[in-house]
């Protein structure tokens, strides 16, 4: 989890760079899923793992577009406008979706009493951020919406891998997502070529950004989606929002204001009540589960990529 914190948290910061060195927005998002997919690809063929999305062709389609393309497409383009750092945060909405949608689209999941207070903070503190930090301009407000809207893409996405998809091996997902992705921008990434030749220090951003920041950090989320569900594992966007705050700060010169530190605090206290369903003081209440064979056969891999 935290090392998924981590490589997300920097992701904001590597699209930044690559931005500031005036690569097209559907540039970096073909670059970056392409490597992604190659990295994920080779895995997914030596554990042999596309078997289990056999007849479910339409499904990997459609999370690749709402849970990859799409948000990174929105993502990056939010970018050329608001700060990396307000980036992260607005993308730590997502559990709040989830804990919107799941009623609709999971009908064996229901949002209820403290969840739907986690609902309101966290709406509480985009309302600030839209209010304060995103104030000053149309351009900033609009930068900022279709960030958010990309957290809606996640949380479709990570309802429908869990619902959709049950069964197949989290890596086959991963790859077959990215592989659809990568064929989904390809067009885009023809007709928006560079205007120059990308540097060295915005070739480093991009195959970071791509290998790490998607390959990996894809193959990591999907194994925590197929073992804790949708709603736990959207718990690592109430990290990754700290790094990149950290490193739009230390690395970008990025201004953190008050109010930027509230409305973090609100969407990642919303989100976290949301998909809990209770206060921080309360505990959990525990349950056995047993995971499907392919998850616990997959388990090691994802161990020996986080070592």
């Amino acid at each position: 989890m935290g090392l998924l914190a981590a490589l997300w948290g920097a992701s904001y910061m590597f699209i930044k760079i690559a931005l500031r060195d005036g690569v097209p927005a559907p540039s970096i998002v073909f670059i970056r899923v392409a490597l992604g997919a190659a990295l994920l690809s080779a895995i997914a063929v030596h554990q042999r793992a596309f078997g289990g999305l056999r007849g479910r062709r339409r499904w990997v389609v459609a999370i690749g577009v709402v849970q990859v393309a799409g948000p990174f497409l929105l993502i990056t383009y939010g970018e050329r406008w608001i700060p990396s750092a307000l980036a992260g945060i607005l993308v730590a909405s997502a559990p709040i979706f989830v804990a919107l949608l799941s009623p609709w689209l999971a009908r064996s999941e229901t949002v209820h009493g403290w969840a739907v207070a986690g609902i309101i903070v966290g709406i509480v503190g985009v309302a600030l951020l839209f209010g304060v930090d995103l104030s000053a301009s149309a351009k900033l407000a609009l930068g900022g919406g279709l960030v958010l809207l990309a957290g809606l893409g996640y949380a479709f996405g990570a309802i429908w891998v869990r619902y959709k998809l049950p069964g197949a091996a989290p890596v086959g997902i991963a790859a077959g997502t990215m592989l659809a992705a990568t064929a989904l921008t390809l067009p885009l990434a023809i007709t928006h070529p560079p205007a120059h030749a990308i540097s060295a220090g915005a070739w480093a951003a991009l195959l970071t950004l791509g290998a790490g920041g998607t390959g990996i950090a894809f193959l990591i989320y999907y194994v925590l989606i197929a073992d804790v569900g949708a709603n736990r594992a959207t718990v690592v966007a109430y990290l990754a929002p700290g790094f990149s705050v950290l490193y739009g700060a230390l690395f970008l010169g990025e201004t953190i204001t008050a109010a930027t530190i509230a409305g973090l605090v609100l969407i990642l206290a919303g989100s976290w009540i949301a998909a809990e369903g209770r206060p921080p003081w309360r505990a959990r209440a525990t349950a056995a589960v047993t995971a499907p064979a392919t998850e616990v056969a997959f388990e090691p891999l994802a161990e020996d990529l986080v070592s």
